[in-house]
């Protein structure tokens, strides 16, 4: 195995006809580890000093890819962070060709003992319940040196979809199968025109993606600080046309007598609807359950068109569960030098 790090930002275009096929080819598949989301995260936010480091086989095949930078903290001295980090982005792992993991994980530990002296502490959070990192890096770490330690970070509630919609009104307590019956019965009975639409390429995505984020800062105090971060919106503008191109966006609307109420970000990806964020307004559409209307059409559409999955992503807001989610875990490792 030949390990190499990277420190400058042209790494990425170097790197990226080899950093999907590769994250084809791993466990960490994932909208959040593709080239597009990490390359266009860190021109946004450029937070540290970059710390990619790869590893090649014998015929120089790419088999590994730890996307890391080091950020230099008060509290915790220099830190090895995954590109993404916590704020914006909610699965995070290095990315290891399946056919060699052991081999990868060992290769990485070692390369963190001899270039210990550039770091105080490894910190890599947002690793989901499935990542054989918290289960076979640790170790890893562990045999080189370093004190590693597990702990569960979040949770990311996610619907194993059935097929077919009735269906999945069965995996519903009856309370709130019941609500969500009565909830979308009154919306087809309701006075005004609700209507509802995903956005394709026959429309303009700037024109909808400003629809968006009005209803998205318009829904909860905390998202509209969000976007009043300039790094923020860079980061927004600059991403989600990349994820529609690529065919893994899904930008969806619910209008009220013509009036955009509701709105939710998701991503497509693999056989998984990822729900990313969302907007409402609510006073003034409150009493037609807007966003849980559209939530509906979202599952059923997915449902339609074969996926496997619905995964609301990193929080345990409690409309998750209503709508069936159950419960995954999301964890961070972190590491250091034990003392001598």
């Amino acid at each position: 195995m030949k390990l190499t790090a990277y420190n400058q930002p042209e790494l990425f275009a170097d790197l990226e006809p080899e950093w999907n096929a590769l994250l084809s080819r791993s466990q960490s598949d994932r909208v959040f580890s593709t080239w597009e989301w990490q390359s266009t995260w860190w021109m946004a936010y450029k937070p540290g000093e970059l710390w990619v480091i790869t590893c090649r086989d014998a015929t120089d095949r790419l088999v590994g890819l730890a996307p890391w930078f080091i950020d230099s903290t008060e509290k915790y001295g220099r830190v090895v962070r995954p590109i993404g980090c916590v704020e914006v982005t909610d699965y995070l792992d290095v990315i290891i060709d399946k056919d060699c993991q052991r081999e990868v994980y060992e290769a990485f530990a070692a390369f963190a003992k001899d270039n210990a002296q550039h770091f105080d502490l490894i910190n890599l959070c947002n690793l989901p319940e499935a990542s054989p990192t918290y289960t076979d890096f640790a170790p890893a770490l562990e045999q080189q040196g370093f004190s590693a330690q597990l702990t569960q970070q979040e949770v990311c509630p996610v619907i194993q979809l059935p097929d077919e919609w009735e269906a999945y009104f069965e995996l519903l307590d009856k309370k709130q199968r019941h609500e969500l019956r009565r909830k979308l019965r009154r919306a087809e009975g309701a006075t005004e025109k609700i209507d509802w639409y995903i956005v394709d390429e026959t429309h303009n995505l700037q024109d909808e993606m400003q629809k968006f984020l009005h209803l998205m800062g318009s829904s909860q105090y905390d998202k509209a600080k969000f976007l009043e971060d300039p790094q923020n919106m860079a980061f927004f503008m600059a991403v989600v046309p990349l994820i529609f191109k690529k065919g893994w966006l899904q930008l969806s609307f619910l209008t009220v007598d013509g009036e955009p109420s509701a709105s939710y970000l998701n991503f497509l990806y693999g056989d998984s609807v990822q729900v990313y964020n969302s907007g409402l307004l609510p006073d003034k559409y409150g009493h037609l359950s807007a966003g849980i209307i559209l939530l509906a059409h979202n599952i059923r559409t997915a449902i339609e068109k074969g996926y496997k999955v619905f995964d609301f992503l990193r929080g345990n807001e409690i409309y998750k569960f209503r709508m069936g989610g159950q419960e995954t875990r999301v964890f961070m490792l972190t590491a250091e030098k034990k003392a001598s």
